[in-house]
C-alpha cells in the first residue's frame, strides 16, 4: 500500500492518497478524513468513463461529517498502471470498490457515482443491501447507453452524442499510444471545448480547468471497455436495492434520457428523481450547489 499526504487541485482540504491492490490491479484512492470517527461509515464517489476522481473536488466539504473516498477506479485517473479492464465487467469494477474499503476498514457506505460510476452504486446497492445506506447516481449511463452499445446505428436515432463519443473512442484505441497522445494534444487546445460541448448546457461558462481535466482523463480502451460490460450488464439485478436512491440527470444530458430514469423508477422501489435545469451531463462541474443540497437530503432521509 503506498499512501501519500496531498492537497487537492483547488483550494482545499488535504486528502491521503493511497494505492490498493485489487482484482482489476491498482487502485488509488483519495481519502479526506472528517474531524471525528463516524464508526466504519464512508462517503464513497464513483466517476464515470470520462473522469477520475477529481470529477468530485467541487462536491468535497471543508469540514466532512464522515470520511470522503474518492477513488480512481482500474483503468483511470491514476489507476492506469497494471489494470485489467480489457474484460471487466460492473460486477468485477464493483467487487473492486469493496476490496478497496474493505482494505481501508469501512463496513458501511454512502455511494454517489457519476455516469458508468452510477451503474456501479447501484450494483453495489443491489449486491451488498445490508452495507449500502444509500445512492445518489448523477447521470447514470444504463439503459439507453447499454441498447446504443449494443446497437450503435439504433444508437444513431436515440442517442446520437454517446454513439459518435464510443466511435472516436474506438478509433483512438486502435490507434494505441498515437490515439491517446491525440486525445492530449487536442486536450490543451481550444478545439477540446468544442468537442465537449455535447456535454454541457453551456459550455462556454464552464471552467478550462474542467475541460482540460476532461482531456486528461480520458482513456479510449477503458472507455471502450466500460460500454461493453454496460451492454452486458442485467439491470433486473436492481430490483434488490433496498436503500434510497436519488437519480439526477441535467435538462439537456445527451446521455442520459429521461426514459432512463422513468425506467429506473420502474425498477428500484426507493426513488427520487430529479432532473436539473441549465446542466448536461456534468451537472457537479454545472450545478455544483444544486447537486451537493440533493446529496445531502438523500443522506438525511
Amino acid at each position: 500500500m503506498d499512501v501519500l499526504q496531498e492537497t487537492a487541485l483547488s483550494a482545499g482540504p488535504g486528502l491521503r492518497r493511497e494505492v490498493i491492490t485489487t482484482e482489476l490491479g491498482p487502485c488509488a484512492v483519495r481519502i479526506q478524513k472528517a474531524p471525528e470517527e463516524h464508526g466504519n461509515l464512508a462517503d464513497v464517489y464513483l466517476h464515470g468513463a470520462a473522469g477520475s476522481w477529481t470529477t468530485f473536488q467541487p462536491l468535497l466539504p471543508g469540514s466532512p461529517e464522515r470520511d470522503q473516498v474518492l477513488l480512481d477506479l482500474p483503468g483511470w485517473g491514476d489507476s492506469t498502471e497494471g489494470a485489467r479492464i480489457a474484460t471487466a465487467t460492473v460486477e468485477a469494477m464493483a467487487g473492486a470498490v469493496v476490496e478497496v474499503l474493505d482494505d481501508l476498514g469501512y463496513g458501511r457506505w454512502n455511494l454517489v457515482g457519476h455516469s458508468m460510476g452510477g451503474v456501479i452504486a447501484l450494483h453495489l446497492a443491489a449486491a451488498w443491501p445490508e452495507r449500502t445506506l444509500s445512492v445518489g447516481a448523477i447521470s447514470p449511463t444504463a439503459f439507453g447507453v447499454a441498447e446504443s452499445a449494443r446497437q450503435p446505428k439504433r444508437g444513431l436515432t436515440s442517442l446520437p452524442w454517446f454513439v459518435g463519443m464510443l466511435l472516436l473512442m474506438r478509433a483512438m484505441a486502435a490507434l494505441g499510444a498515437w490515439g491517446l497522445a491525440l486525445i492530449r494534444g487536442v486536450g490543451t487546445t481550444p478545439l477540446m471545448r468544442l468537442l465537449l460541448s455535447p456535454l454541457f448546457s453551456d459550455t462556454g461558462s464552464v471552467p478550462a480547468e474542467v475541460i482540460r481535466g476532461l482531456g486528461r482523463d480520458a482513456r479510449p480502451v477503458a472507455f471502450c471497455a466500460a460500454a461493453r460490460a454496460i451492454a452486458r450488464y442485467n439491470f433486473a439485478q436492481w430490483d434488490r436495492i433496498r436503500c434510497p436512491v436519488l437519480a439526477i440527470r441535467g435538462a439537456n444530458d445527451a446521455f442520459t434520457p429521461q426514459s432512463d430514469l422513468d425506467q429506473l423508477a420502474s425498477v428500484v422501489s426507493r426513488i427520487r428523481t430529479v432532473t436539473v435545469r441549465r446542466c448536461g451531463h456534468f451537472a457537479i462541474a454545472e450545478q455544483p450547489a444544486v447537486v451537493q443540497e440533493l446529496v445531502d437530503e438523500l443522506r438525511l432521509r
